[in-house]
């Protein structure tokens, strides 16, 4: 059974920075695509950036260039650096595994197989 747990987050001020992190196990990174999305109180999960099997990123248009998507093939473990964080950024975030092998990732949730439990994050002055 997949499993996906994510950690990082937690409160930061506007224009402070966190590194979210998803630790995989019975999943082997390089098989298949990794998606990060969250979701703010009374608004619906949205994605937010996507890592495909062989590395090819994507990101919402809010973040592109404030966050960047990362994956440590020895640790099994996909990271997501959020930089020059917005309160519109808080949420819970969580990590998906579509274990289908994709050349392109999807920020929509639906081949996403498996999803961790998610980690909040607030920013906040």
């Amino acid at each position: 059974q997949v499993q996906l747990v994510e950690s990082g987050g937690g409160l930061v001020r506007p224009g402070g920075s966190l590194r979210l992190s998803c630790a995989a196990s019975e999943f082997t990174l390089h098989t298949g695509g990794i998606g990060w999305f969250r979701q703010a109180p009374g608004k619906e999960r949205e994605g937010v950036s996507c890592i495909s099997s062989v590395d090819k990123t994507g990101y919402l248009d809010s973040v592109e260039g404030r966050f960047t998507i990362s994956r440590d093939y020895a640790k099994n473990t996909v990271y997501l650096e959020m930089n020059s964080l917005k309160p519109e950024d808080t949420g819970v975030y969580y990590c998906a595994a579509d274990t289908t092998f994709t050349q392109y990732c999807t920020l929509v949730p639906e081949p996403y197989d498996y999803w961790g439990q998610g980690t909040q994050v607030t920013v906040s002055s």
